[in-house]
């Protein structure tokens, strides 16, 4: 370790008490005050909250984690990562093994199955990699020692509490993502308490052990982001020229028809309905940019995530698995089988 290094972790360790993240948290005076703004505005128990925070653990290598996100990736390095045999695999087992749920899920919100099996296989490989990091440890750190997004973690926190009490669950009892991202579909604590459903009827909402939860809760996280039953993805396009760099700009809510973007020196391999809303992306192939012009559903998958590297892996999973469960495409798969 250099003497930048090392003076880095001294600041670190300072900022938490402790470079193993254990210390009293209670002498921290913007702890301090997010408890008593959870008292005040929330009615928890002084005594209560205190105790909490006395067996929390700031953790540096969160912090660590968070700076370098898969999605800093190029595309075309970030893409392998989701788009294996493996999790096509996985994601026709598990279409198959829960195919009524996904059917009645699909009935009632209109969001067909592989989109639902998609975000479960690339959030946690359908369950089996929820995350090892105690959420309440998670959520402190990044609310208290990550000024970058400490507003939006302190956020999270305060919904994770109001969550725990109204699901009678012990704050340290659960485990998820260096995030705070909970469960097979990785929902993050307001998220959970928004869009968190109990498909299975039995008077609760559990994300870690009901699949019907799951597969509902996935599918009405869709629907009232505005999810459009049937609607259109993405579709490959060519630029001809640089004209289209306003649009690149402008972000992924649909915000041009379809028919302009001959405008701009885009032309879409498929046929597109002139009056049809759309933005346009480019992602980093190896190749060179790969343009696409995506519809408003690609805009809801970043309401779930706001990379669109992650839509993007999302749709491009959903549809392998949907054509090996079907049988028309071998699992090894290219880009162009994909389109």
């Amino acid at each position: 370790m250099n003497l930048r290094q090392t003076i880095a972790a001294l600041l670190l360790c300072s900022a938490a008490f402790s470079c193993h993240g254990r210390s009293d948290l209670n002498e921290r005076t913007e702890v301090r005050a997010f408890i008593d703004e959870m008292v005040q505005q929330h009615a928890f128990s002084r005594s209560e909250l205190e105790t909490l925070f006395r067996e929390v653990e700031l953790r540096p290598d969160i912090i660590e984690t968070i700076t370098r996100p898969a999605e800093s990736k190029p595309w075309h390095t970030y893409r392998p990562i989701f788009l294996t045999e493996e999790r096509i695999r996985g994601g026709v087992e598990f279409w198959n093994e829960h195919a009524a749920i996904l059917q009645q899920a699909q009935q009632r919100y209109g969001v067909a199955p592989q989109y639902i099996v998609a975000i479960l296989g690339v959030e946690t490989r359908y369950g089996r990699f929820r995350g090892r990091h105690r959420i309440m440890d998670a959520l402190a750190t990044l609310a208290f020692d990550y000024p970058p997004r400490s507003t939006f973690f302190r956020s999270e926190l305060q919904h994770y509490l109001l969550m725990t009490r109204e699901e009678a669950i012990a704050p340290l009892s659960l485990t998820g993502s260096y995030a705070g991202a909970m469960g097979t579909p990785q929902f993050i604590p307001s998220s959970f308490r928004a869009y968190a459903v109990d498909f299975d009827g039995d008077g609760r909402r559990d994300l870690f052990n009901s699949v019907p939860d799951v597969i509902g809760s996935v599918a009405n996280y869709f629907k009232v982001h505005g999810w459009i039953n049937g609607g259109t993805i993405t579709v490959p396009a060519t630029a001809a020229d640089e004209r289209h760099r306003p649009l690149l700009d402008a972000g992924f809510k649909p915000h041009l028809a379809a028919g302009e973007l001959g405008n701009y020196g885009i032309t879409p391999r498929w046929n597109i309905t002139a009056t049809a809303p759309v933005a346009l992306l480019a992602l980093e192939g190896e190749q060179g940019p790969e343009h696409w012009v995506t519809f408003n559903n690609f805009y809801v998958i970043t309401r779930y995530n706001r990379s669109p590297l992650y839509a993007m892996a999302v749709h491009q999973l959903s549809e392998a698995i949907r054509k090996a469960r079907d049988g028309r495409t071998p699992l090894v798969h290219t880009d162009a089988a994909l389109q």
